[in-house]
């Protein structure tokens, strides 16, 4: 009989029972939760942009106020256990919504793959080239369209 200790948590436990320091491992970094997104009033549909964040690092893929992000970006979602799964914006590769789908970690996760650059090197990573929209003005956003979030 196998050890459940053998087994990793994201397998073994559901989010909300996850230590924060689990919780946190679950983020892979790709960086597509601080993208800015457009949503089409008429239709509803969500549409990615290359513009970031005025708090992301998209060379680094990383936030570079963490900890205070909720105080200085008033539209900063945090997901939680409760959450995960109605986040329709979220990028469907995202760890957070796999986990709260029940669909497991990709293969290309760190935490599945030992390494971090999996990440990019599966084409699942944010262009290090995304335009702050500290400087973009928010009426030229729609010039920044990539593509439809699906």
């Amino acid at each position: 009989m196998q050890d459940p200790s053998d087994i990793p948590f994201w397998k073994r436990k559901r989010l909300s029972e996850m230590t924060e320091a689990e919780w946190e491992s679950l983020c892979d970094g790709c960086g597509k939760c601080c993208v800015v997104l457009l949503e089409d009033e008429d239709t509803d549909e969500v549409y990615e942009t290359s513009v970031s964040c005025q708090l992301f690092d998209a060379k680094a893929r990383r936030c570079t106020a963490y900890e205070r992000r909720f105080a200085l970006v008033p539209g900063c979602v945090q997901v939680t256990p409760q959450n995960a799964g109605t986040l329709s914006w979220m990028p469907k590769s995202c760890a957070y919504r796999r986990l709260s789908e029940g669909r497991g970690l990709a293969d290309w996760h760190p935490l599945v793959s030992g390494r971090r650059e999996s990440v990019a090197e599966a084409g699942q990573a944010v262009s290090p080239n995304l335009r702050s929209e500290a400087r973009v003005k928010a009426s030229k956003l729609w010039r920044y369209v990539t593509g439809q979030r699906r």
